[in-house]
């Protein structure tokens, strides 16, 4: 049984506020995770089936498992430096070989980390209020190496992201504690990124659509799409002319002479930037 996520509207910095809770934002992909007479299926957010790629969720540690709907986010921790990693999660999602995503069990196991819970035999909890459903959630479904619990702090928003900025963690989520559970969208629920920022230079720019291609240290590192305002993509074509070097199928091609501030999750193991967004041209 699939039921639609709640989903985090975004919010540029922490806060405190005694009517929400506060949690560390887990880097991986949602899960909704259900079980019906006893079967489990797992399920993206946007309703694609995965459950033959996590074979290791298979087993939920919830005593009555008959009819149980979980919310959560599933996740791979990186062995060698003991932290959430996203880009073993994402060579898991991808794999589609049944010998291969056996294999991976051991050697690159997932953790369904679950934040809330839907359903629970034969109830629909999301008319309760979050600390209800909290509350059943706690109750009922045990830890153990592939399930784990996302713990919360009430009211020290700024407390929580001091504490995951220390650790270079993605973020934090806050959450009205008297929430209902809607599917899609929710002002209830925000989320709160902690970037890491770079100075970057615009190298070229797409011709089929709109993207900077970026340069650092004489390298390419991406493509920006996100947050730029029409006034600052208008600048920039504008001076771009006169800068010209060449051009192929896709790129028009500039001297990386335009410098430009970005923030973005994290740098990738091939040296490229997560999700770039603007933050200002650099004068």
């Amino acid at each position: 049984m699939f039921l639609a996520p709640m989903l985090l509207e975004k919010r540029e910095k922490p806060f405190d506020d005694a009517r929400y809770i506060f949690e560390p934002k887990i880097d991986g992909h949602r899960m909704v995770l259900s079980i019906e007479y006893g079967v489990v299926r797992l399920y993206t957010r946007h309703n694609n089936e995965v459950t033959r790629q996590y074979p290791e969720l298979h087993n939920v540690p919830i005593e009555d498992n008959s009819d149980v709907v979980l919310d959560g986010e599933v996740a791979c921790i990186n062995p060698e430096t003991g932290s959430i990693d996203f880009e073993l999660i994402q060579k898991r999602f991808k794999m589609r070989k049944p010998m291969t995503i056996q294999a991976a069990t051991n050697r690159q196991p997932v953790i369904f980390f679950a934040f809330d819970i839907l359903r629970y035999k034969g109830k629909d909890l999301r008319g309760l209020t979050l600390m209800e459903r909290k509350a059943v959630l706690f109750q009922v479904l045990a830890e153990n190496k592939n399930f784990s619990l996302i713990i919360n702090v009430e009211g020290a928003g700024k407390a929580m992201f001091r504490a995951i900025e220390e650790k270079k963690l993605e973020g934090i989520v806050a959450k009205k504690k008297l929430s209902r559970y809607v599917g899609g969208k929710s002002e209830n629920w925000l989320k709160i990124i902690n970037y890491t920022y770079a100075e970057v230079r615009i190298a070229g720019y797409r011709k089929d659509q709109f993207g900077w291609l970026l340069r650092h240290r004489d390298r390419n590192v991406g493509i920006l799409e996100f947050a730029v305002p029409s006034a600052h993509r208008a600048a920039f074509y504008g001076v771009a002319k006169g800068l010209v070097t060449g051009e192929d199928h896709d790129f028009v091609y500039v001297e990386p002479r335009i410098n430009v501030r970005v923030r973005f999750r994290n740098w990738t193991r091939a040296g490229m930037l997560r999700t770039p967004e603007f933050v200002d041209f650099v004068i």
